[in-house]
């Protein structure tokens, strides 16, 4: 009996990731030389995860935990010095994920003004309070009998005026924040455009080996030792494999087949529910209404992922060892150390969840990860940071990922069962 084509490329393509899976010597990690806590958690993850200790990059980033640095010290502090280690015959060509720690900045500034585009900026902003003034215009001037036309004219000015906008806001620096993570994933790529994203090169590309592109997760939180037990309950976790329940939060929203559109992302959300249940081994509870699931209602969670309550966490979730799962939703990294933030990703982990992911400014929802292809990379074996990198879709941009970037929740290709439910 022949084997079917699918057959052959699941094969060809499990083979291609298995032999390009990130190893221990790969990861760069780096510390706060000005905070004990942050080398600490350093050192503490090279001895149980097998890095060499001449991995880590302790830099003076202050001794007060900053969770901002300015786009000026980013560079001086943060880029420059890591670029100097990975271009060091010891890390040329070797380094492809990096690891901060608890005390490194989370958040980098946007970047000022361009040099040389004063000129520019003032006759852009002159064509936009032009078009601004035709649409006022259009509206109040308005033929009775010619409506459609109108409308179609104001369309067209709306159009050029945020193309206008957006010129206006590349000039300024506006939208040229990002997480600190984010931005260090293009830290070989010299000079590039520091206005709102740049393409993730590691995404949708088999075999995922770019040689510029760099995978960057995070291990940090509400305090100390919850950003280093994360490295301890992933470890529990493996040996094991994640065991549990997967809760999965839909709102009943027709796929639009748009994609990043809310349709489009609710529908991902169905198919990861079926995606784990077609396996027949690890539960599966949905809500696929508006509501959320209730307080103290998921018991053994293993598996969360969900929308839409914006930095309002519901805390219904006894996450084991191991859990991971995030919440769709903007601005919920913001605070990430503040132990009594209502945002999902630092209320999580003070719960007990052992990987997440969000956004440290507004992402935009088509910035997130999609979840049904999200975890089909767990579930095929790869490790967070991998799967994470597979399917984010920018870097320079807001998204942050936390957890322990080696960790395999499914590392023998297989869901478990649960054996209390």
């Amino acid at each position: 009996m022949p084997i079917r084509t699918g057959v052959i490329f699941s094969l060809v393509f499990w083979i291609a990731a298995v032999g390009f899976a990130l190893e221990p010597d790969e990861i760069l990690v780096i510390a706060n030389s000005d905070i004990a806590a942050s080398v600490q958690i350093a050192q503490y993850y090279c001895e149980k995860r097998a890095v060499p200790t001449a991995n880590i990059l302790a830099l003076p980033l202050g001794t007060s935990l900053s969770d901002t640095i300015t786009r000026d010290n980013y560079e001086k502090q943060l880029a420059e010095p890591i670029r100097s280690r990975l271009a060091s015959p010891e890390f040329a060509g070797k380094i492809r994920c990096l690891l901060t720690t608890y005390g490194v900045p989370i958040k980098v500034g946007k970047r000022g003004q361009l040099k040389g585009k004063k000129d520019e900026l003032k006759q852009l902003k002159k064509l936009a309070e032009q078009e601004k003034n035709k649409i006022e215009q259009l509206e109040q001037n308005s033929p009775a009998g010619n409506r459609q036309a109108s409308a179609e004219q104001k369309k067209k000015s709306n159009r050029r005026l945020a193309r206008l906008q957006s010129g206006i806001d590349r000039i300024a620096g506006k939208k040229t924040n990002a997480s600190v993570d984010s931005e260090l994933s293009m830290v070989q790529f010299g000079d590039y455009e520091l206005y709102q994203w740049q393409p993730n090169r590691l995404k949708d590309n088999p075999p995922y080996w770019d040689f510029k592109t760099l995978m960057v997760s995070r291990l940090d939180g509400p305090g100390f030792n919850i950003a280093k037990g994360l490295v301890d309950k992933a470890l529990a976790a493996e040996k094991t494999g994640l065991r549990g329940i997967a809760y999965i939060d839909s709102r009943g929203i027709a796929n639009d087949k748009n994609p990043y559109s809310f349709g489009y992302f609710d529908q991902s959300l169905r198919d990861l529910a079926v995606m784990i249940k077609t396996r027949k081994q690890m539960p599966v509870i949905e809500e696929r209404t508006e509501k959320l699931f209730e307080l103290e209602t998921c018991p053994r969670t293993a598996i969360y992922c969900g929308w839409y309550s914006l930095k309002k966490y519901v805390d219904a979730f006894d996450f084991v060892d191991g859990a991971i799962g995030y919440h769709i939703a903007s601005w919920e990294a913001i605070d990430l150390r503040d132990p009594n933030s209502s945002q999902w990703c630092p209320a999580m982990l003070k719960d007990g969840i052992t990987a997440t992911l969000g956004a440290v400014a507004e992402p935009y929802l088509s910035a997130f990860p999609q979840p049904k292809t999200f975890f089909a990379e767990l579930f095929n074996g790869c490790s967070l940071v991998e799967a994470y990198y597979h399917t984010k879709p920018f870097n320079s941009w807001q998204m942050v990922l936390i957890g322990d970037p080696l960790y395999k929740p499914f590392k023998k290709h297989q869901v478990l069962p649960d054996d209390n439910f």
